[in-house]
């Protein structure tokens, strides 16, 4: 059973997801971090797309949920932390936006939720990678606050960090993910939508719990 959130960034999904898999102890599968492998790889081949693709395809990328975090490896050696560094994150979108890519990574999710219970979150998931999702959810929050919540994320390893810094970025995310032509970001038409502007993690994290729990015992 594969359970897919999808949304914009900054609306709550990868923190919600996480916390659903440990409340009702079913696997939390991280498409944002195998991009941001993807993205690794596309560094190491100096960002020349032709190494690339011939890197992508002869390494081998394997990931679990452990200890309440997604972990990554390449070739065996676990680059979860690497993953997660400034200059990865300048160029996961351009990565990510690449066709051939983006059909790496479906394959690589697509593979692993054959068995037990998954809950994923993503931008096209419901709609490109998982049309036939038992439950979908579509997360969304004015920008404003989810400019505010990455900000307040951020701000402590980032002290030159501004707001309006976070909320440009934020912003033009939006704008890539929604017009790429590969998979573009969008409300599956069966999702629950689900505002998060006013709600607290605690109540976003118990409504998806319970519609859940719902889909489970049907």
């Amino acid at each position: 059973m594969i359970i897919v959130i999808d949304g914009p960034a900054g609306s709550g999904k990868s923190s919600t997801a996480r916390a659903v898999a440990n409340k009702l102890q079913i696997e939390y599968l991280d498409s944002g971090a195998l991009y941001r492998t993807a993205t690794l790889i596309y560094l190491e081949a100096n960002r020349v797309n032709q190494t690339f693709f011939r890197l992508l395809k002869e390494k081998e990328i394997t990931f679990k949920y452990a200890n309440q975090q997604f972990h990554v490896a390449i070739n065996g050696q676990w680059v979860t932390d690497d993953i997660r560094t400034p200059k990865v994150a300048k160029h996961v979108s351009k990565v990510a936006a690449m066709p051939d890519v983006r059909a790496f990574v479906n394959e690589l999710m697509r593979n692993v939720v054959s068995n037990g219970i998954y809950i994923a979150e993503g931008r096209d998931l419901g709609t490109a990678v998982f049309p036939d999702a038992q439950l979908k959810f579509y997360m969304w929050a004015d920008l404003n606050e989810r400019a505010q919540r990455r900000f307040e994320e951020r701000k402590k390893d980032n002290p030159d960090l501004t707001l309006e810094d976070v909320k440009e970025n934020i912003a033009q995310r939006d704008k890539q993910d929604s017009n790429r032509k590969a998979d573009p970001l969008k409300k599956a038409s069966d999702a629950i939508e689900i505002d998060t502007t006013r709600l607290t993690f605690e109540q976003q994290v118990d409504q998806i719990c319970l519609k859940v729990k719902q889909g489970i015992q049907k």
